[in-house]
């Protein structure tokens, strides 16, 4: 079971209990903006935990989906994702109830899923990819030391409309010299 702390949150493995407020971010039109997903019927929150669960449990483990708990709230979902194991690399992402936006909790959520890439999956290279428009998040990965590497045209639907998306990275050394 995957636990990671930071001054403030807790990434834990998603549980069945926590469909309610799962439910609560990601049915709700502004905090999916920019998803290819959502906004989320109850049956669509519903499989997104079970196969959160199912996930828990693969081997070899490729996707790690965790719930962030501010003060015993579940608040949102990050994750990582690794995309090739024989070249070490994977990608985060982050989505956070509107509530708690602007108090640079995506950032220290991503911080510490950049430090689970590296230190405990081993991974090389960690990406994260946002819409060109939304300004927030890029900002995340920018304070997080990731560098633009360029846009991807195109590259996602998202609400019936073909979107850009940003696209960022960061290597294992580069996040060590910080």
């Amino acid at each position: 079971m995957v636990i990671l702390s930071t001054e403030r949150l807790i990434l834990r493995e998603f549980e069945k209990k926590d469909f309610p407020s799962v439910h609560e971010y990601a049915s709700d039109p502004k905090v999916v903006k920019f998803m290819p997903w959502g906004p989320n019927s109850p049956s669509e929150t519903r499989r997104f935990i079970e196969n959160a669960i199912q996930n828990q449990i693969k081997k070899p483990r490729t996707s790690y989906e965790l719930a962030i708990i501010l003060n015993n709230d579940l608040i949102g979902g990050c994750g990582i994702t690794i995309h090739s194991v024989s070249d070490k690399r994977g990608e985060i992402g982050y989505c956070i109830r509107r509530d708690q936006w602007g108090r640079g909790l995506g950032t220290e959520t991503a911080a510490k899923l950049i430090e689970f890439g590296f230190k405990e999956l081993q991974l090389h290279r960690i990406i994260a990819k946002c819409d060109t428009s939304n300004h927030a998040s890029y900002k995340i990965m920018e304070k997080n030391g990731m560098t633009k590497e360029g846009v991807l045209r195109e590259e996602k639907r998202i609400h019936g409309e073909w979107r850009d998306s940003c696209l960022y990275s960061i290597l294992e050394y580069e996040w060590i010299k910080e």
